[in-house]
């Protein structure tokens, strides 16, 4: 049958004479490839201070963790950084740490309440510490880096909103890092990561000093440049 006659049957249903052309094949949809989601950046490493490298180098040459995990809290970079049973590095973050400068922690400090703690002694010790878990005051479970003076390490407390201490945690300055009672926080994803690690034998945790030459509080040191000698 020709167009011309196909049209006139279309006028005469009272239909448009182009309704009357064959309708055409859709074309075929082309499904678009999935683009490959782009890969999410890799944070850097934390930069740790030189008393933070001294001490990991020495750890990893001498096996000073006796085969259990570790944390190193760089108190003048304000960092925590989390090493496996074999020195691996896991994890590192920020950290809050004790308001006052000081490396010692006041004789006694421990039997005191918060309300009796003066400024002063608001310190984050330095030294080497065997960290177990344990429970504190309101049945909170924390990591007791040294339970003779109240030392702990923990997430942030739900404290005083106006320290700010998220804040303060998340900038990239050093300094407000300091605002805790002596214990040292951190965040709860690092937190995550060192809690299975910690949790069965415990682990050892040093925290470098502010003021104190670093060899007076890990003696040990001063024999680091021989072991680095003997392994290479």
């Amino acid at each position: 049958m020709s167009m011309t006659v196909l049209a006139l049957c279309a006028l005469a249903a009272g239909l448009p004479a182009q309704a009357a052309r064959p309708a055409r094949k859709p074309a075929p949809t082309v499904a678009k490839a999935e683009q490959p989601a782009a890969p999410k950046p890799v944070p850097a490493p934390r930069a740790r201070s030189e008393g933070a490298s001294r001490v990991a180098d020495w750890i990893a040459a001498s096996g000073d963790n006796h085969g259990l995990p570790y944390i190193i809290i760089d108190k003048q970079g304000a960092g925590a950084f989390l090493f496996d049973a074999k020195g691996k590095p896991l994890a590192d973050a920020p950290t809050l740490v004790g308001i006052a400068l000081g490396d010692d922690a006041t004789p006694g400090i421990g039997a005191k309440s918060l309300a009796e703690i003066g400024p002063a002694e608001k310190t984050t010790p330095a030294g080497r510490f065997l960290a177990k878990f344990g429970v504190a005051a309101g049945r909170q479970k924390v990591l007791w880096v040294d339970y003779t003076t109240s030392v702990a390490l923990h997430t942030i407390p739900p404290g005083n909103p106006k320290e700010k201490r998220r804040e303060r945690m998340l900038s990239p300055a050093i300094d407000d890092n300091r605002i805790t009672f002596g214990c040292i926080n951190v965040p709860r994803l690092f937190y995550a990561k060192l809690a299975p690690l910690f949790r069965r034998k415990g682990g050892y945790v040093y925290v470098t000093p502010d003021s104190k030459p670093i060899e007076e509080v890990f003696p040990r040191l001063r024999v680091q440049p021989f072991l680095a000698g003997v392994s290479g």
